[in-house]
């Protein structure tokens, strides 16, 4: 396993697992959880979610797949911006444990930026963080300028991480967001590394891992995790597809296949406008 480092010192593992769209249908709920479970034990112990996903769906899901082992995951979810007023945001907080049966979020995000000011949202992570609600506590989908809003404010320097989109066809970061966030030891969260699995029909990627011997989620997966500070969450409810996404740590890309990549996939030569899903 790689490990990306938090502004705290702990130690997280590069490759995580996201649960957007799980829990939405009985038919798969019982896979879903298997394929979460088995990810706990493959040492994929990062779990994403959401207030937002499923309206609470995924977050009970995950709740069930974790029970008697809360202590193996690592749990992230986000709390609307609409919820995120200093009392909203420890109500949401309440819901989100609930749900996910368990005392104690590790990382609360702000999902994205609404219409409240961002230090009443800051006001209810630290309220959360002092009765030990939740551990830590960052944002997603934050582009520059808000991150240098976010940090001029109380309590807006311990953000622990940015959620964003980001995959070998999503590179507008590279150009002033990442290197800011790294100026400031902050790890960037990659959702969507496989663009929805849109990368895996994806010509240019595809002739390059026919060339190379891996799949195309494994190479954009590793393509992350070869940069060194980028937690991924891919989403997969499926257990084949799990041990698929583990098998990227195998492939430790050579500069060769990274010039390569940059090649078929050109990082941004301007500003880009942040992009999300």
């Amino acid at each position: 396993m790689k490990f990306v480092t938090l502004p705290s010192g702990e130690k997280l593992p590069a490759l995580g697992q996201g649960t957007w769209y799980m829990g939405d249908k009985r038919e798969t709920r019982a896979e879903e959880i298997s394929t979460l479970q088995l990810g706990l034990d493959l040492g994929l112990k990062l779990i994403d979610t959401a207030e937002m996903y499923g309206e609470g769906k995924a977050e009970e899901l995950i709740g069930e797949a974790i029970a008697g082992r809360r202590d193996q995951a690592f749990l992230v979810s986000k709390v609307y911006p609409h919820n995120a007023s200093r009392k909203g945001t420890i109500a949401a907080c309440e819901r989100s444990l609930k749900r996910l049966r368990t005392d104690c979020i590790d990382l609360y995000l702000l999902h994205w930026r609404g219409n409240l000011p961002f230090g009443e949202t800051l006001e209810g992570f630290l309220a959360l963080q002092k009765a030990g609600k939740i551990r830590y506590y960052g944002v997603s989908n934050m582009d520059l300028d808000d991150m240098q809003e976010l940090f001029s404010l109380p309590g807006g320097e311990a953000v622990a991480t940015n959620q964003l989109l980001y995959n070998l066809t999503r590179r507008g970061i590279e150009w002033d967001l990442l290197p800011w966030l790294r100026g400031k030891r902050i790890p960037v969260m990659a959702y969507s590394p496989i663009e929805q699995s849109r990368l895996l029909r994806n010509p240019k990627l595809v002739d390059f891992t026919k060339c190379h011997g891996m799949t195309p989620a494994q190479a954009a997966l590793a393509w992350l995790m070869a940069k060194g500070d980028i937690i991924t969450i891919p989403k997969t409810g499926r257990r084949d597809r799990v041990k698929e996404n583990l098998g990227a740590l195998d492939y430790e890309l050579s500069a060769d296949q990274l010039a390569e990549l940059d090649r078929l996939f050109p990082p941004p030569k301007a500003p880009v406008p942040l992009e999300m899903l």
